[in-house]
């Protein structure tokens, strides 16, 4: 089922999830909204707070790497519940980033290139993997989700505020 988004402003965005026990028919339900609407959006991720929901749960569509132009590779949906995120590499790469939370926003977010993340999927089976580029990104993105942390709470303060008349309007046209 498509589920409509929650957008800045909305307070949901700015609190933490609240880990997942156990794998309930709720949160594969979950999983597959989440799933389903962010391949109609044609977004790279969601996270269960853009849903309104605070269980930590997102989605991502990149794979590990590039294409020789250095875009992303797009994937099917892959859902990490619980993850916990660690090594974060020391070379680190700024990158425009937008969020669907946070529409017409596309910001220069500087992050590690890699970083190493444990998750569970939807049968519980538990996954590690080290995530490189934009897929490594995507993971850190919607991680900051699951803490209450949106990436314009990373950007430089000066960029912050030449963006502060268009949040304000998001926040007056979404809530």
């Amino acid at each position: 089922m498509l589920r409509d988004l929650t957008y800045y402003g909305n307070p949901v965005l700015r609190k933490k999830c609240q880990q997942i026990e156990e794998i309930t028919d709720e949160i594969r339900r979950l999983g597959q909204d989440l799933m389903e609407t962010v391949l109609a959006m044609d977004g790279a991720g969601l996270s269960a707070p853009q849903v309104g929901e605070l269980h930590r749960i997102f989605v991502i569509r990149y794979a590990n790497g590039q294409d020789s132009e250095g875009w992303p590779i797009i994937c099917p949906p892959c859902v990490f519940i619980n993850p916990i995120l660690s090594n974060p590499s020391i070379e680190m790469i700024t990158h425009g980033e937008g969020c669907m939370s946070i529409p017409g926003i596309y910001e220069k977010v500087t992050r590690p290139r890699t970083i190493e993340v444990e998750y569970m999927d939807l049968e519980g089976k538990m996954h590690k993997e080290v995530a490189t580029d934009w897929r490594a990104r995507a993971i850190m993105h919607e991680n900051d989700h699951l803490n209450g942390v949106l990436n314009i709470d990373r950007i430089h303060p000066n960029r912050k505020k030449k963006i502060e008349g268009a949040l304000r309007e998001i926040k007056k046209q979404y809530n």
